[in-house]
Formats: structure tokens, sequence, C-alpha cells
């Protein structure tokens, strides 16, 4: 461990052991410091609920004991870091998502049970919600770059690509469902040939803030906080995502200079959403210093 002034990474250690939930400590563990993989989803078997589904604020922005799509997307996403999308777990979060999706067979951002346990405000609780990208394309795109099969993806498979190709106007977390989904859906020709489209548009849009020096000339997309601005690296979180061809070198540069110069003294990140309950946010700051650090390391600017 160490203190503001030392190396980067271990300004974070510093700063998971001193903040992070039981389950970003065993993530960082097992992805910097050759932690196992066991401890990661034990940690994460806590937030499973009977029905296949997770929840109690796994996502920070949702409290509460009801399995919601997001906070099992959350799940997906940790069982994917740590090299366990397949067998039972996943069947079972498959099942959970086949019995939650909507008549068009993909999922909302929130189901009504929400209703009565704390939640953010810009997630409103509706009584019949639709089915929305933001939350099908990043599950579907995960379940299919590790090589699941499973009834639900078809027809889920079959809504993203509508969604995508029907997208004209948009907002920066939307986009990244959709390249979420892009980098991971089997048809790569046509991937490549939507993720062209959806580039065109981030860039016609202004949906990511080129030149973080002049950030205050880009706009904020309605409902975000003010301060809610997206970069390049937000959308090309890999070199190898179909995102990267979005961006010149030097825009990309720019971008990776400015998230390793946001860490704070005390060696995380901000967050940089609307905060609306003081324990979403210092939940929420472990993982957005997780995501830094990997995009980082990615691109090979976390020395060793």
């Amino acid at each position: 461990m160490a203190g503001t002034g030392a190396h980067p990474l271990a300004r974070a250690e510093h700063f998971i052991w001193l903040t992070a939930r039981v389950l970003e400590q065993r993530r960082f563990a097992h992805r910097f410091l050759d932690g196992a993989r066991d401890p990661v989803e034990t940690a994460l078997a806590a937030y499973r609920n009977e029905d296949g589904g997770y929840a109690h604020a796994l996502e920070p922005d949702l409290r509460g004991p009801v399995s919601q799509p997001l906070h099992t997307a959350h799940a997906l996403s940790v069982l994917d870091s740590i090299g366990r999308c397949d067998g039972l777990r996943v069947e079972r979060i498959c099942r959970y998502l086949s019995d939650v999706s909507t008549k068009e067979g993909a999922l909302p951002a929130l189901l009504p049970s929400q209703r009565g346990y704390p939640a953010a405000p810009f997630v409103p609780v509706i009584e019949d919600p639709p089915a929305e990208l933001l939350a099908t394309g990043p599950i579907v795109g995960l379940l299919h770059r590790n090589e699941v099969w499973h009834a639900w993806l078809f027809r889920a498979t079959d809504f993203c690509w509508s969604a995508v190709d029907a997208l004209e106007q948009s907002h920066p977390y939307e986009i990244e469902a959709a390249i979420a989904f892009l980098d991971g859906v089997p048809d790569r020709a046509r991937a490549e040939r939507a993720a062209d489209r959806l580039g065109r548009l981030v860039r016609g849009q202004r949906l990511a803030v080129l030149d973080p020096s002049r950030r205050a000339e880009y706009p904020v997309a309605p409902g975000y906080a003010p301060d809610e601005h997206h970069f390049p690296h937000d959308y090309a979180r890999t070199p190898e995502s179909l995102a990267r061809r979005w961006f010149t070198d030097e825009e990309l540069e720019r971008s990776l200079a400015h998230l390793a110069a946001e860490q704070r003294e005390d060696g995380g990140w901000p967050v940089n959403w609307r905060q609306w309950a003081p324990g979403t946010a210092l939940e929420g700051r472990p993982l957005v210093t997780l995501r830094a650090l990997e995009t980082l390391r990615a691109y090979g600017r976390l020395p060793a």
C-alpha cells in the first residue's frame, strides 16, 4: 500500500482497501495482484437471488432485494472478468432473463418490482416498461463473446439488431450499450458496418469530447449531470473494440491522458454521474476506479 505521490496502481490499491466493498476488493486483487478467481465468485454470490437474478445494490443506483436486469448485467460482467461465463451459473441467469423479458424477448431497464425501494431518480419506475437496448445490448454482446448458446439469445439478438439499426438520435450510454453488443455479436461484417455508422453519428452529434481541454464546448445529454461528458475511451474501452476506429490516434491519446490525470489524491477516480445518495457515491467510486485501471492497462498506459 502507498499514499499520495506513489505509483498510480499503488495509490489505487490504497483507495480500494480503504473504501471498496468486498466484491471490488476481490476483483482488484484478482486483476492486479494475481489473486484467485474463487473469492470473486464467492463475493458475487451474496448478491444472487433464488430467481437467478441479482439484487442488493450490486448496481449501486438500485437499492433493495428485488432482482433487476441491470444488476444481472453487472453480475455477468464480473463473471466475464474472471472467465466464468459458462455452465450452470450462466444457464441460471439466462432462465431469469427469459422470465423477465418483454414480449419482444428483450429486457427493460427497470422492472416495476423496484417500486417501494430506493432507486436513482434518473431510473424511473414505470408499470409496463419497454425493452431497451441500454439493458439488453451489453448482456447479449457479452454472452455471444463467451460463446454462450441459449434460446433466450435468439430473439434478444434480433431485438438488438433492430434497435441499433434504428438509432438516429442517441445519447452516450445508449451508444455504449450498442457498441458492447456489436463487439460481441457473431456477424462481424454486419457489426463493422453498423459500428461505422454509429461512429459517424457519435461524431456528428458530438457525443464524445475529442479535446478534454475544451469539454465545456461539448453538449451534455438531457437528464445527465452537468459534467457527465463522455470521452473516446468510454466507447473504445480496449484497442480491439470497433469503437477504436471512430477516433484518431491523437484524439485517443488525449482521452487516455485525461483519464490518467483524473486520478484523485486519495487514489480513486471520480464519479461524474448524478450523486443522489451518500452510499451510492461511495460505492460507485471503486467501480469507476477499476474500470479506469482496466482501460489504462488495455492501452499499455498503466506502468508495470
